[in-house]
């Protein structure tokens, strides 16, 4: 007979709208007996299901990461209780055996006997500082696609900047760039040089011998507005990053003394695994 570990838990079947809640209690004599109840997701209804599951004196809950749906219940119950969030193919129920009220049953059973495991979930400051970490990478990738637009821009033009730059988002060729689109006369490039170009100024010029017609030199413009805007929208994001990791400033720069990695890269590392080492089993549950 498997050994009961949690004689109160509850399961949480949760969805968008609504969770369905089991308490299963069991009995000195080994004998289960189940309360279920179903809430709204609404902050009302999920402080309605922290206030059942306090007055059933349960403070252990276990439930699936449906989506993003389990966030917002994880933040009401973590206060007061201990919540086990487990990947769906830990907690899936038998097929064809499926309801609300029999997967919230389940995840109740075999929760008591501690058969689920639990994924790691940081403290509320790391999670914040993930989320804020991750979109961060997003802006990153939003510009770089940006750049690789504007690039088709040039391409479809004839203009070889980038056979004569090794950045054609770089001070010099932004600013031959920004000529080009100021006027479509022929003009000389070497006002724009400096010394430490490895391309002569004669390759250069012939690099922008190209036509960009007016479709190609609108669209040009307005990417070159918006990466401007991104960039201003991701050094904001930056700074309330930096506000937000300074509390872990001894750990950043633990992890800036590996080699390689920056002080975004640190925070990157912190908010996705936290500070506390204690809550990995090994050093491999850690890498996984």
């Amino acid at each position: 007979m498997l050994k009961i570990v949690y004689p109160i838990c509850c399961g949480l079947d949760v969805h968008k709208s609504f969770v369905y809640a089991c308490i299963a209690s069991t009995d000195s004599c080994g004998v289960t007996t189940y309360r279920s109840h179903r809430f709204s997701t609404f902050t009302n209804g999920l402080k309605s299901l922290l206030q059942w599951l306090l007055e059933n004196q349960c403070h252990d809950v276990c439930m699936e990461s449906t989506g993003k749906y389990w966030i917002p219940v994880y933040n009401i119950l973590e206060q007061d209780c201990k919540v086990v969030l487990a990947h769906p193919k830990y907690v899936k129920a038998i097929k064809g055996k499926k309801t609300d009220k029999k997967d919230a049953k389940w995840i109740a059973d075999i929760f008591k006997h501690d058969l689920v495991n639990g994924s790691f979930i940081p403290p509320a400051d790391v999670r914040q500082l993930r989320d804020l970490m991750r979109y961060r990478s997003k802006l990153t990738s939003f510009n770089t696609g940006e750049k690789n637009r504007a690039q088709n821009c040039l391409t479809v033009s004839n203009l070889k900047l980038d056979d004569v730059f090794s950045d054609v988002f770089g001070k010099t060729a932004s600013a031959i760039l920004e000529r080009l689109l100021e006027n479509e006369e022929p003009f000389d490039v070497r006002p724009f040089l400096h010394k430490n170009l490895k391309h002569s100024p004669e390759e250069i010029q012939e690099a922008i011998n190209g036509v960009i017609c007016t479709e190609q030199a609108e669209k040009l413009r307005i990417i070159r507005s918006h990466m401007e805007h991104i960039a201003l929208c991701k050094a904001n994001l930056e700074s309330v990053i930096l506000s937000l990791a300074e509390k872990y400033t001894h750990q950043i720069d633990i992890v800036c003394s590996v080699p390689g990695i920056d002080t975004f890269s640190a925070i990157t590392v912190i908010s996705e695994i936290g500070v506390d080492m204690s809550v990995f089993p090994t050093d491999k549950h850690l890498c996984s």
